[in-house]
């Protein structure tokens, strides 16, 4: 597996190296020793996924809050989706910024997102199904979100959304300012 920084940190993309034969290819999708080698957590507490029959369907910006702070690992297994983090570490060197990548069935790339940060993703085509795993269950109290659309973060989605709950459309702007919360 090859690990791509990215300008969030702590976050990565993570790449696949597939072993290529006339069956096909196979290829490590996650590796607890590749991780904690990396100082990453491993632990899987729960694995989730999102189907969206419609292109142009948004979900998040979530996160959960401590004590159940959580790492997640999204793949896209079909279709295609633009997968973003937002650090929202207040005492992080890359508080406020946003990292965005395109995951799709064919390139099996993954994208790790640290406690901490927000995620959330747009469907660029119908059919599409995310599988992302977590090392903490997920837990209501401790559920939170921020806009997709937040100008504090300037995320440049490919387009804009046709499909947002009402949940992720109302979830508050982000104070930006270090001397909230």
């Amino acid at each position: 597996m090859k690990f791509i920084s990215t300008n969030v940190d702590g976050a990565f993309v993570i790449e696949p190296e597939p072993r290529r034969d006339e069956r096909g290819y196979f290829a490590r999708v996650w590796c607890a020793r590749e991780l904690t080698d990396r100082g990453l957590a491993a632990a899987i507490a729960q694995i989730n996924t999102g189907v969206s029959p419609h292109r142009g369907t948004l979900r998040g910006l979530h996160f959960q809050a401590a004590p159940h702070a959580e790492v997640k690992i999204a793949r896209c297994v079909r279709g295609a989706v633009f997968d973003v983090v937002v650090d929202l570490r207040r005492a992080s060197p890359t508080f406020g910024r946003w990292h965005g990548v395109e995951l799709t069935a064919e390139n099996a790339r993954q994208l790790y997102v640290p406690e901490g940060c927000a995620h959330g993703y747009l469907t660029l085509v119908e059919d599409t199904e995310l599988v992302y795993s977590t090392t903490h269950a997920y837990a209501p109290a401790a559920a939170g979100g921020v806009r997709f659309d937040d100008p504090a973060f300037g995320i440049a989605w490919p387009f804009a959304p046709a499909l947002v709950s009402a949940a992720d459309r109302t979830w508050p702007l982000y104070a930006m300012d270090p001397s909230h919360g």
